[in-house]
């Protein structure tokens, strides 16, 4: 099935490891808050859903991360859901830089989340909890309101940016 095999008994190979992963393609986010007079912005892939009743997600952050401090502080957070034309805005916010919100209109949700505009989808979450999760932090939020478009997503495979399609042999109603 596989054109590679990594047996545990031969050792654990992390760059092979993340290749296996980046198999699963998923969707590209910027989680963004603000607290003590600062605002953070993070591109993450790690996004994922995790009740509906109660409506929970959860994401990770690496704890090497700069931004960790103002989201263990923050009570809200946002889940901007990239469109698949803000390429641009996911390279920003993957990057350290000073004002990743420069240029950028935002709108502020509950709590002082902060809404980045003409994306796929937004969520707006109460901190709930986090996690120990090894290297990353496990930041579960309750979502308290969200939002979506008609755009199609941004999504991420094997190391690149990719677009969704429907399949092509899905029926069409």
């Amino acid at each position: 099935m596989a054109d590679t095999h990594h047996p545990a008994a031969e050792g654990f190979d992390p760059r092979a490891f993340r290749a296996t992963l980046g198999c699963f393609a998923t969707g590209v986010t910027v989680i963004t808050a603000q607290a003590e007079g600062r605002r953070v912005g993070v591109t993450a892939n790690s996004f994922t859903s995790l009740s509906l009743e109660p409506p929970l997600i959860l994401w990770s952050l690496i704890k090497a991360s700069s931004s960790y401090p103002v989201f263990e502080a923050a009570s809200h957070f946002a889940v901007n859901i990239l469109a698949q034309d803000q390429m641009e805005l996911s390279n920003r916010f993957a990057r350290p830089g000073t004002d990743k919100f420069a240029g950028i209109t935002l709108e502020e949700g509950h709590g002082g989340c902060l809404l980045l505009p003409d994306t796929c989808a937004t969520l707006q979450c109460a901190r709930e909890q986090i996690l120990d999760g090894g290297d990353h932090w496990i930041l579960i939020g309750r979502v308290t309101a969200f939002e979506n478009s008609e755009q199609a997503p941004l999504l991420y495979h094997r190391g690149a940016y990719s677009s969704a399609g429907p399949h092509p042999h899905q029926a069409r109603s």
